[in-house]
């Protein structure tokens, strides 16, 4: 959302375009940006492409900017740095401050302190305007699977739109030098040029990186760029607009609302995004904004009315504090990561009114219109304090995290004594009866700000692709051992501390061929939003031969999550077991063929809700986290019986008695979704070498 689209006051006026006038039109249409936001982060099913608002903001943006560029070099020949950063300070960062202090109170107050690391770099992250950086990197971070929302999440877009404006008044100052150089003056034509080098090697970019890294994309500036260069070439081409006929641009208007409405009401997050589905929404608000240049009188009434007017005044506000509302509410009725029931987020959406209008009208337009900082320097100052502020806050959850760590460490001290995971359930199978001898302990590793660190990997390396690369191979052992390859995703990753210290033990020599979120099977699978996993596709048609064709490897390890699949990413409407189980049927006898024997790890259940701030909030009593196992995926099994491939089953020790318990031994089992810890899993090596062993291994 955005420094300049949604701060202007309601007014009795014509709108602020590129000719200065305030535009009740553009008020309106944030109005609509932010309710389809609202709407789409309340969870309203109807709404499902409601993240669109967002873009409709940025080309309100990129017009609004530029515009006032525009009308600075057109008057003065120039454009003052120190005045436009100044503008932007004023209009923006005191309200961020506000928004940064609200956070740091809900994250002490509320949030489980597991999250508090992550939201402190946030904090951070977000007084610098950087923040959609961190989280493009998150996106596709093995570590930061399955984290919980961060209260400052929705800052990505802000980041965005402070970096166009840092860019762009450069960019103006450049053509000025460069024009002036060669004798002329700078033009609208030239800098319409200015902004087509941003537009269409951005728009290349998007369609491309959203098609390769959908996690990434959807977050950094390079792909957004062109959506704010899309609103400043309205405002170059405004005049031309303005002589269009009144009732072509009152057309537009109409048909770029319903464009809008389309994309909000048919997009949802299986919708590739923003890539070529972003040009709907964006060309639609160009076509409202378009509408109402001139004499305004091709603008979209509807726009106008008195309540979009206070809703649009208020847009800014309402973005920033809605969703730390949301996440707050989330915390208080401990949905576990999980969404609200529809009317209490909808209700919660609401009362974000009250703190939005508070710093609308305590904080916001106060300071924005105070004559003390309408000068660079003051107004310099105050930018100063108010990322002090965001440093500040930063610090308070850092300190906080510290404390919490000394505790969590002096607990241990305190119940010092042997973690032995699951040896104390030995090496037959646990009977159905068995509980821990221990139902609440206290000095559990690892502690609660360690689990989701608590990662697998060989000799410090976490071997596992978690992007759009190929799978990451490592090598473990004497290189003259039977060969092991270790094969499939996270969930065969999480093996690996067991698998090295038998490796250890028996010679074998371990070679990994694994990637995140990414069975070892030649079919396509989905992923969590519904999409077809075109990375893993990829990645097999390269990994399935390069290991089934090497004569070298003697035995294939294999495990996933994945129970389903579909034959190819443009056919995958309905991803089938069916499929899955006959293709890894395909894989199994192949490796068979090939002189290999493959061996089956059982996936193990999946916990109903994350279990680091279960067993976080639950220190005296973390029996509260424990549930009972789940069915887990069957495809990788029914294949290994239709091939007489043996499985290892640990789930026995994994779930003694069908019981999930979140410490076994004195040790913490579940990181994070379905994945264990690497401490209990290598609790699990002896359990584990027998029963490999048991399977053919030697």
């Amino acid at each position: 959302m955005t420094a300049s689209t949604m701060t202007e006051p309601r007014t009795r006026g014509r709108a602020p375009g590129a000719s200065g006038a305030f535009r009740r039109d553009i008020q309106g249409l944030r109005a609509v940006a932010v309710v389809l936001v609202l709407l789409y982060h309340a969870g309203v099913p109807l709404v499902g492409g409601g993240f669109v608002g967002v873009d409709v903001f940025f080309v309100i943006s990129g017009f609004l900017i530029t515009g006032l560029i525009l009308r600075e070099v057109e008057s003065t020949g120039g454009i003052s740095l120190s005045r436009f950063y100044s503008r932007r300070a004023r209009r923006l960062l005191p309200a961020t401050a506000l928004v940064f202090v609200g956070v740091t109170l809900i994250t002490l107050l509320l949030l489980p302190v597991t999250q508090w690391r992550v939201i402190a770099g946030d904090l951070a992250a977000s007084a610098f305007y950087v923040v959609n950086w961190r989280l493009a990197d998150r996106s596709v971070d093995y570590l930061a699977d399955d984290t919980a929302a961060s209260p400052l999440q929705h800052f990505w877009s802000l980041a965005v739109e402070e970096q166009f404006y840092v860019v762009w008044p450069l960019l103006v100052l450049a053509l000025l030098w460069w024009s002036r150089r060669a004798g002329g003056a700078v033009s609208r034509r030239r800098l319409a040029g200015g902004l087509l080098l941003i537009a269409l090697p951005s728009l290349a970019w998007s369609v491309h990186l959203t098609t390769a890294d959908p996690g990434r994309a959807y977050f950094v500036s390079t792909t957004r760029a062109w959506e704010l260069a899309l609103g400043a070439l309205l405002a170059v081409g405004a005049r031309r607009l303005a002589r269009l006929p009144v009732v072509v641009r009152a057309s537009a208007g109409w048909l770029g609302l319903l464009a809008i409405a389309v994309a909000a009401l048919t997009f949802d997050r299986t919708v590739p995004f923003p890539g070529f589905a972003a040009l709907l929404p964006t060309l639609g608000a160009a076509a409202v904004i378009a509408a109402g240049t001139g004499d305004g009188r091709g603008s979209t009434r509807v726009l106008t009315s008195a309540p979009m007017q206070d809703v649009g005044a208020m847009s800014y506000s309402l973005y920033l504090w809605h969703w730390p509302v949301l996440i707050a509410a989330g915390a208080v009725w401990d949905t576990r990561g999980g969404d609200l029931w529809l009317p209490t987020a909808i209700a919660v959406v609401g009362c974000s009114v009250v703190p939005a209008w508070l710093a609308y009208r305590v904080v916001e337009q106060p300071l924005h219109a105070a004559p003390a900082f309408a000068r660079p320097r003051p107004a310099a100052v105050l930018a100063g304090v108010c990322v002090l502020v965001g440093l500040a806050c930063a610090g308070a959850v850092w300190t906080a995290v510290h404390r919490a760590e000394q505790q969590e460490h002096q607990r241990l001290l305190d119940a010092a004594g042997d973690h032995p995971g699951a040896l104390v359930l030995g090496s037959d199978r646990p009977p159905a009866d068995w509980t821990p001898a221990v139902r609440n302990p206290s000095g559990f590793v690892p502690g609660p700000l360690a689990i989701g660190e608590d990662v697998a990997g060989l000799d410090g390396e976490y071997c596992i692709s978690t992007t759009t690369g190929d799978p990451v191979t490592c090598e473990h052992g004497p290189a003259d051992g039977p060969v092991v390859a270790v094969v499939g995703d996270s969930k065969m990753h999480q093996w690996l501390p067991a698998l090295s210290e038998i490796a250890d033990r028996r010679g074998w020599h371990l070679v990994t061929y694994l990637k995140s979120a990414c069975p070892f099977v030649d079919a396509t699978t989905v992923d969590e939003d519904g999409k077809p996993n075109r990375p893993c596709v990829k990645a097999n048609a390269s990994r399935i031969d390069a290991v089934l064709d090497d004569p070298s490897i003697d035995y294939l390890l294999m495990s996933q999550v994945k129970d389903t699949a579909c034959p190819s990413p443009d056919e995958c409407g309905s991803p089938t077991r069916e499929l899955m189980t006959e293709r890894l049927t395909g894989i199994m006898r192949r490796a068979q063929a090939s002189g290999m024997s493959p061996v089956v790890v059982a996936d193990n259940p999946s916990p109903p809700q994350e279990m680091i701030p279960c067993v976080a909030e639950h220190l005296d009593d973390v029996d509260e986290c424990r549930f009972t196992s789940t069915r887990t995926s069957r495809a990788l099994t029914d294949a290994a019986h239709a091939t007489e491939t043996p499985v290892v089953d640990l789930n026995p020790w994994v779930c003694p008695g069908g019981t999930c318990w979140p410490v076994v031994g004195g040790v913490v089992t579940y990181r994070q979704g379905s994945h264990l810890t690497a401490t209990f899993v290598t609790s699990l090596a002896p359990v584990l070498e027998a029963q490999l062993v048991g399977a053919g291994l030697p």
